[in-house]
């Protein structure tokens, strides 16, 4: 058997790997060796294609995909003798061949099959001409959509200028026809839009405006349906719940948050089927069909849960204290006198009063749970408090049967316990109701009305009455309804509660308003754009909602222990019970009783069941609060082991708006003309330099001229005619590949780069004209946060496809020593991984469509909020604030958490582990007593509150100080 080891892509957490190796599991002749997010090794006698097969139909991709122009064939013989070659490697899963492209797929390496094409008497061609495309899509309804396509076109001949769910614009070497097969295959369609024909793209010769700051945009999710749920007490809980959901046909996944009561499931399963199937196991369910109808209803079951169990905690106490102060001072509590019987007995029917009214909770659920076969905290309880009365009972109506020392009574115990883990219960969901407050308040920015301004007059109408299109107006201090676009007057907008950033931003026609943000002075008209859920903070508020119903992998642990818990502590209880009946001193049976009932309530499989949701739940919301968006509960525990962060220069640690600042000439033309030749043949352009100089001829009023044969090299430069002059505009490399002598520029070249700028070189007709520096500022707070997250002890890198020196005079500015520069577009993903081959844990932090591959290949990707779809969309991590020190603060909160599930989890493994042994008796031959059934209640309520005290610590994390450059 061959063993193969194969990179996989999208695969972002654990249960994609579970889905995964369930797949292979069938597969035969395929045995699976070792799997994780990144790659997989298995060991296979059979070919390729139904491994590949398989995890392509999950929706991941697996393996190499290259699409190599080749040249050389002439008919379709010579096609048939490539194809033959291919189908007799087991390396290779899929192939289409053209007498002018191998579209291949498989674990062969590039060169690999390289070297098998030129072997057979063909050339694989390694420069190509690019031609630029502009594209209309349509099929594509998500950001998952935008991945999914962007993932297809990720090759070495395709560069991405920009994509989203309507259009695609690429430079390639490839024809129109084979970028609309790609897009087709992968289940979407594309139309070439007219006039965008290679080679030439435009003729014309005005210039693009400006385009405003990008909008922060947060990738869709996909399709999730949440559920309000009821009965739900414990750890145990949750497993029988998840397990009935996932029975049901459709649910791809689950998500039950026991902190929450709420479901979160994910595919197009009946919504009635699931609710059935939820009653079905003993609990209920209810939908949530929008967020305000949400909180309201879990506001009122809170609030109902909250006086229920106050009330009947304050009957329990009522009973349960006068009758423990009874024993206590001396009463007796023995059964030896017909009174005593009497009065006892009179105790008892009250007590049992008590059980069927305040305790029927715990006896209804724990016989709903008995009919499903399961065990739940409410078991223990009603074993437990039910085991002291029948025994108090017994004694009282046949005391003769009892030896008289074991003639003692327990009714105080079960009202005491009962009272006890009612109040707990009680000061738990008052605790639980704290730690949504985040979500809370996001959804307490949307207004609920909007004023809309029709033929002149302003009418103020409900949300739900407002469509895209329609005009509305923003008073001062009142909050933006919906998403759109300024198209009179200007203000100051109070964004923090979207960004964190406490500055008020300046807006003016234009610029972009989200829903939610807070109109501080002036009034506005604003053009409706997005409404509805489409408003970026109804993004907001759903990634927030999936991040804290998601589980990390850490969670496993503690959901595995929780599904035996209960069952195993039964089993625990009647060992004991055993054990003192057979072992222990007289009255045997009074000792029985006490230990058994104690390590029944001393039990809490609500502090396991708590101790991550909460944390999670906490973590995220505060997350939130600080302007970081995070996807999942996984992403926050591998970002607190990371311990060396990659930061892209341009839009990262730059303000991505770069800026000619320097010349150098070389032939007779001016300054202007330089500017002017370079800017008219960028004008088409869509790359941050082009953009530059195109920038700084309008700012001189410079005319510019139509250009022709226009020819974009990727990594290197453009080509053209403009004027009736042959132009090459690049880098060094282009211009020594078509021999452009440049050797006496250098001395300027490296002044250029020593001032931090990039240089490019114009050629006009095969002689070096001059050289363009263009700067893109550092942004203000890169230093400091830089140098916050050295102190934090990370390794700090530096990755940019600019030049060495330029790179390192950035570098030096920031104080960053780990550099790595000349980077072309699809090299960046290698770099990731060279690092983790080092043994590193990466956080790569990124903003373009070409950090994509880098963002989703690293163990955390952070995306600037203000960076593209596609690069939010391989992130784990959004910064809705455009500033680093997002980065820190989202390690730093990612470790702060990590640690109080920790916290949590270390607090409830070892109340369990010291309790159950001391309430079953380990310390009476050292003190002689046992545990009393009342304090192990009030042990079990005080763990539960304390896992959720803990929790909500979290709510105060603030980050570490940052230290704004003066």
């Amino acid at each position: 058997m061959n063993t193969i080891t194969l990179p996989l892509t999208n695969v972002r957490c654990m249960r994609c790997v579970n889905k995964i190796r369930d797949a292979i599991s069938l597969l035969p002749a395929i045995q699976l060796i070792d799997i994780n997010t990144e790659q997989l090794t298995v060991s296979t006698e059979s070919p390729l294609p139904s491994l590949f097969d398989t995890i392509t139909a999950l929706g991941y991709q697996v393996g190499y995909h290259y699409q190599l122009p080749i040249s050389g064939l002439s008919c379709g013989r010579c096609v048939a003798k490539i194809e033959q070659a291919l189908n007799e490697r087991h390396d290779i899963a899929h192939f289409n061949i053209t007498k002018q492209l191998a579209d291949v797929s498989g674990s062969i390496s590039k060169q690999a099959l390289t070297d098998l094409i030129i072997g057979l008497g063909y050339q694989v061609v390694t420069s190509q001409i690019q031609y630029h495309y502009n594209f209309t899509l349509t099929g594509l309804s998500c950001g998952k959509c935008v991945a999914k396509l962007t993932t297809a076109l990720t090759q070495d001949n395709i560069d991405i200028i920009t994509i989203d769910k309507n259009n695609l614009s690429v430079t390639t070497s490839l024809t129109a026809d084979d970028i609309i097969t790609i897009v087709t295959t992968t289940g979407y369609q594309a139309t070439l839009n007219t006039g965008d024909q290679a080679p030439d793209v435009t003729n014309n010769p005005i210039a693009p405006e400006p385009e405003p700051e990008p909008e922060p945009i947060i990738a869709s999710q996909g399709t999730a349906t949440q559920l309000l749920l009821s009965g739900l007490t414990c750890a145990s809980c949750v497993a029988s719940v998840e397990k009935a959901i996932k029975a049901v046909e459709g649910v791809d996944s689950v998500n039950v948050n026991l902190a929450e009561r709420t479901a979160l499931i994910y595919g197009q399963a009946s919504l009635q089927a699931v609710i059935t199937a939820i009653e079905n196991a003993g609990y209920g369910a209810e939908q949530s069909e929008d967020d305000q109808t949400r909180r309201i209803r879990q506001q009122q079951q809170n609030q109902q849960t909250f006086k229920t169990h106050i009330r009947n905690a304050t009957v329990s106490l009522a009973l349960g204290v006068p009758l423990m102060a009874w024993g206590i001072f001396g009463g007796s509590m023995v059964i030896d006198s017909t009174t005593s019987q009497i009065s006892w007995g009179v105790i008892g029917l009250i007590t049992l009063a008590l059980l069927v009214t305040a305790g029927k909770d715990f006896y209804i659920n724990s016989w709903k749970a008995f009919l499903h076969h399961r065990a739940t905290m409410d078991t223990l309880v009603a074993l437990g408090t039910g085991a002291a009365w029948l025994f108090s009972m017994a004694v009282v109506i046949a005391p003769d049967l009892f030896p008289l020392a074991a003639r003692h009574v327990y009714f105080e115990a079960s009202a005491m316990i009962i009272g006890l883990i009612t109040i707990g219960h009680a000061l738990e969901a008052r605790a639980r109701s704290r730690t949504s407050k985040a979500l809370e308040r996001l959804i307490d920015l949307q207004p609920q009305t909007a004023i809309v301004v029709e033929n002149g007059q302003e009418t103020e109408q409900p949300l739900s009455a407002v469509v895209a299109g329609m005009t509305l107006r923003l008073k001062p201090g009142a909050k933006v309804a919906v998403d759109g676009s300024v198209i009179d007057g200007n203000s100051y907008l109070d964004e923090s509660m979207l960004t964190g950033e406490p500055l008020a931003v300046h807006k003016k026609i234009g610029d972009h308003v989200r829903a939610g943000t807070i109109n501080q002075q002036g009034s506005l008209l604003f053009k409706a754009e997005h409404i509805g859920t489409d408003t970026m903070l109804a993004r907001i508020i759903q990634l927030v909602r999936q991040a804290q119903s998601s589980k990390p992998a850490l969670a496993r642990l503690a959901d595995t222990i929780s599904s035996i818990f209960v069952p195993s502590v039964m089993i625990i209880a009647i060992l004991t019970a055993m054990a003192w009946f057979y072992f222990g001193p007289q009255p045997a049976s009074v000792y029985m009783l006490v230990a058994a009932t104690t390590v029944l309530i001393i039990a809490c499989p609500c502090a396991l069941g708590l101790a991550t949701p909460m944390s999670v739940t906490v973590g995220v919301g505060r997350a939130a609060e600080l302007g970081i968006l995070i996807k999942d509960a996984e992403a926050m525990q591998q970002a607190a082991g990371i311990d060396t962060v990659v930061l892209d220069k341009t839009g990262t640690l730059t303000e991505g708006k770069p800026q000619v600042v320097d010349y150098k000439i070389y032939n007779t033309l001016t300054r202007e003309q330089l500017v002017q030749l370079a800017a008219s043949l960028e004008q088409s352009s869509e790359h941050p330099l082009a953009n530059a100089i195109v920038q700084s001829a309008q700012q001189q009023q410079l005319d510019l001229y139509p250009h022709s044969d226009f020819m974009t090299y990727s990594g290197l430069g453009v080509s053209g005619t403009v004027d009736q002059q042959q132009l090459l505009l690049g880098n060094a490399k282009f211009m020594n590949q078509n021999k452009i002598k440049i050797t006496h520029a250098e001395t300027d070249f490296d002044f250029i780069a020593n001032q931090g700028a990039t240089p490019v070189y114009l050629a006009q007709n095969g002689l070096l004209a001059g050289i363009i520096g263009i700067s893109d500022p550092l942004r203000k707070d890169s230093f400091s946060a830089v140098k916050r997250m050295q102190k934090m002890g990370l390794n700090v890198v530096m990755l940019t496809g600019d030049s060495i020196k330029t790179a390192q005079v950035i570098a030096a500015k920031l104080g960053i020593t780990d550099v790595v520069a000349d980077v072309l577009p699809d090299g960046k993903a290698a770099q990731i991984t060279l690092l983790q081959q080092q043994g590193k844990r990466v956080a790569m932090v990124g903003d373009g469509i070409n950090d994509a591959p880098a963002l989703a290949l690293a163990e955390v990707g952070i995306a600037m909020g203000s960076g593209t779809d596609v690069a939010i969309e391989s992130a784990q991590f959004t910064l809705m604030r455009h500033s680093l020190h997002g980065v820190a603060d989202a390690l730093e909160l990612s470790k702060a958490t990590l640690r109080n599930i920790k916290e949590n989890l270390f607090g409830a493994f070892i109340y369990n582990t010291l309790g159950i042994p001391i309430a079953a008796g380990v310390l009476f031959p050292l003190t002689g007593t046992l545990l009393s059934p009342v304090i192990a209640g009030a042990a079990m309520a005080l763990s539960s509150i304390t896992v959720v005290s803990n929790a909500n610590r979290l709510r105060l994390f603030k980050p570490s100080q940052q230290h704004q450059e003066k």
